[in-house]
């Protein structure tokens, strides 16, 4: 009997010719992230992972919380694997799960045969194995409909694997294989998780922030740094580019009007954005932006933002509820980062009476006061750059 982690890779499955590309990926994923922690063998078969320890000082226990971070994944569970016949099955689930079942009141098994040239069918299994566990555990009730416990047996081509229960993995696609894209972060609670959501469909991710000493302290760059490192633990490597936004923002208050200074502000970092994302290879840029949540991302503010660039740019929380995004946030660590009170520039000079609905030509003709061509390249000329490493 040998314990091992089984993995079910989701959607992957669904990639048609493109399968094999999406599959190397995502098992290479998982041995880069538990390379360091010994030596484990990690198998593909009919699309189930197994990730096996191959020494007595490889332990499941050290690997299970950096494999729940793959993407790609859409449900793990540990399992036993044991020799594709009766009695080794019965016993190994004895020696794996028998404190468990003597301290339940009801199960159920489930039976799945992936080796078809297994002898018996997957309800007769399901039934020799519950027989078994009724004499063994006089304790035990079958309840089909809602049990204690789901005693798992799948007869696959490598052995039988024993499991019971398993646990939601994030899914989505394997890391970095749906292309590049730059995501404009701020130290708040929504562009962390748009970053995510958009790692998990397989975007390799930039980062870009915007700061503005002395308006924005340091902590608030290394608040920025910490969310990027917690997105880093799904996404893999960020480069982050830290502009410096001071002079530009400055001169937004001085020359343009109250109202559009927000709007104008987003623009220009549209395109400061734009211009990296280009240079990294990017064929998009990412925000945190949710219809409707602030004066600034309403429909025709938003309408007015995308002018600037001609890059696509992705709102993956567009539909979402404040609520929404906190949950996530919560769920991958980013919340309680997010809070801390270090402000990011989005805050400095903000107009009291924002226009809220605002038309293209009104934002165009503010903006024209000023030749923003110079602050730009002056911006970035000296830019900041972070490694995030996973």
């Amino acid at each position: 009997m040998k314990e091992v982690i089984l993995i079910k890779i989701g959607e992957v499955v669904l990639k048609g010719l493109n399968k094999r590309s999406f599959e190397h990926k995502l098992i290479n994923d998982i041995k880069n992230r538990i390379e360091s922690f010994g030596s484990y063998d990690v198998k593909l078969s009919q699309s189930t992972i197994s990730i096996k320890p191959l020494s007595d000082a490889s332990s499941i226990d050290d690997i299970l919380p950096s494999v729940k971070k793959v993407l790609g994944i859409s449900s793990l569970s540990r399992a036993f694997l044991c020799d594709k016949n009766l009695d080794d099955i019965k016993q190994t689930i004895v020696e794996s799960l028998g404190d468990i079942l003597g301290s339940l009141q009801t199960f159920k098994v489930e039976a799945k045969r992936s080796d078809k040239k297994f002898y018996m069918t997957s309800p007769e299994i399901s039934k020799e194995i519950g027989w078994f566990i009724l004499q063994k555990f006089p304790n035990l009730k079958v309840n089909v409909h809602n049990p204690d416990i789901t005693v798992t047996v799948e007869i696959r081509d490598l052995g039988a694997y024993i499991r019971y229960g398993a646990e939601k993995g994030i899914g989505g696609l394997p890391k970095a294989s749906s292309g590049n894209a730059a995501i404009l972060i701020s130290g708040g609670i929504d562009s962390p998780v748009a970053a995510f959501m958009m790692a998990k469909r397989g975007i390799k991710l930039t980062a870009v922030h915007f700061a503005s000493p002395p308006y924005t302290s340091i902590r608030a760059e290394k608040k920025v740094i910490e969310l990027l490192e917690k997105i880093s633990e799904f996404s893999g490597y960020i480069k982050l580019f830290i502009v410096p936004f001071t002079k530009i923002q400055e001169k937004i208050r001085k020359v343009c009007p109250e109202e559009f200074f927000t709007l104008i502000m987003r623009r220009i970092m549209m395109n400061i954005s734009e211009k990296i994302a280009l240079n990294e290879g990017c064929s998009a840029l990412i925000t945190g932006e949710s219809l409707g949540q602030v004066a600034s991302q309403t429909l025709e503010a938003i309408v007015c933002t995308d002018c600037a660039v001609s890059m696509p740019v992705f709102r993956p929380l567009i539909g979402m509820d404040k609520e929404e995004i906190i949950t996530i946030s919560k769920r991958i660590g980013t919340y309680d980062i997010s809070i801390q009170p270090f402000e990011d520039c989005c805050t400095v000079f903000v107009p009291k009476h924002p226009k809220t609905k605002p038309k293209k030509e009104q934002v165009e003709t503010a903006e024209s006061k000023e030749n923003w061509d110079i602050l730009i390249e002056d911006a970035l000329q000296n830019l900041n750059i972070v490694d995030i490493k996973q």
